[in-house]
């Protein structure tokens, strides 16, 4: 008997849209009890008490579903502490690349930004590399940025909600900037956040970060301090969730890590990795 058997999971697939759907197919292929609709549209659904979950799981993979193994044990109850990245994770926007347009300068940043996420860069100097390059923008521009580029992640609120009314707390830890976290962090009820703060002198960016810079091990050291804090018995669960290489350390930390839309080496280091739907995918990830 397999350990998958022993322990009882269930493998949950789910996509933002209508897809061709094989139910019983795939029941009997992952040695399943019965299948369960979550929900018709946009479709989630739940083959209960896998057994041979493997090749199913790929094949669904491959047709455009998102795809978890979960355990029947996981229960959303169980969640002391969400973790979340803000761009390109909780926000659609990478907040450095949007700075960099207003100025001109959008591709030679943005080219550095996805070598650092790939994890081909050092973070602090790719960063520091990247402010000082804003050397100059007007203080005015990151209010206009937050009021007409940042847009939130689909389904990032009723994710956040489900985790709130379950009685987790929550945390944006980002290696971006305090201007856009606190906003958010007010907007969207964080318990805390977390990030990098820009140097402003008479309106201006002046191209350096004040203190330290927030990257990979400070964000896992966020996570840790704040479970530590809000741990119990009853909700002994962390979850971090991100799309790029300085979360990996904080993905390490928590007990359950989700990769969005992130880049391969993310996606192989996550508990669960989401390619295709919404935030809101993860709150399915729980029995």
């Amino acid at each position: 008997m397999s350990k998958e058997n022993e322990t009882g999971f269930d493998l949950v697939f789910q996509a933002p849209t209508a897809l061709p759907l094989d139910l019983d197919g795939w029941t009997k292929d992952a040695g399943a009890d019965a299948w369960e609709e979550i929900r018709p549209l946009p479709p989630v659904y739940r083959l209960r008490h896998v057994r041979t979950p493997s090749q199913t799981a790929a094949d669904l993979s491959q047709s455009g579903f998102d795809v978890a193994l979960v355990p029947h044990a996981r229960r959303l109850k169980d969640v002391c502490l969400v973790a979340m990245d803000m761009d390109s994770t909780l926000i659609t926007i990478e907040c450095i690349d949007e700075i960099a347009d207003m100025i001109g300068i959008k591709p030679q940043v943005a080219e550095i930004t996805e070598r650092a996420m790939r994890g081909e860069l050092d973070f602090r100097e790719s960063l520091m590399a990247r402010v000082a390059l804003l050397k100059g923008v007007p203080e005015s521009a990151l209010a206009e940025i937050y009021d007409t580029r940042l847009f939130l992640s689909p389904g990032a609120e009723t994710m956040l909600e489900a985790f709130h009314t379950a009685g987790a707390k929550s945390i944006l830890v980002s290696g971006g900037f305090t201007f856009f976290t606190e906003k958010l962090r007010a907007r969207l009820g964080f318990t805390h956040a977390a990030a990098n703060t820009l140097e402003i002198v008479d309106g201006e960016l002046t191209g350096r970060v004040v203190g330290e810079i927030l990257g990979a091990a400070g964000k896992a050291a966020q996570l840790s301090a704040f479970k530590a804090k809000y741990a119990t018995p009853d909700k002994p669960l962390s979850v971090a969730i991100g799309d790029g290489a300085n979360d990996l350390m904080m993905f390490q930390a928590a007990e359950l890590s989700f990769a969005y839309h992130a880049k391969p080496k993310v996606r192989s280091a996550a508990t669960h990795a989401i390619d295709h739907c919404g935030l809101d995918a993860i709150v399915n990830c729980f029995c």
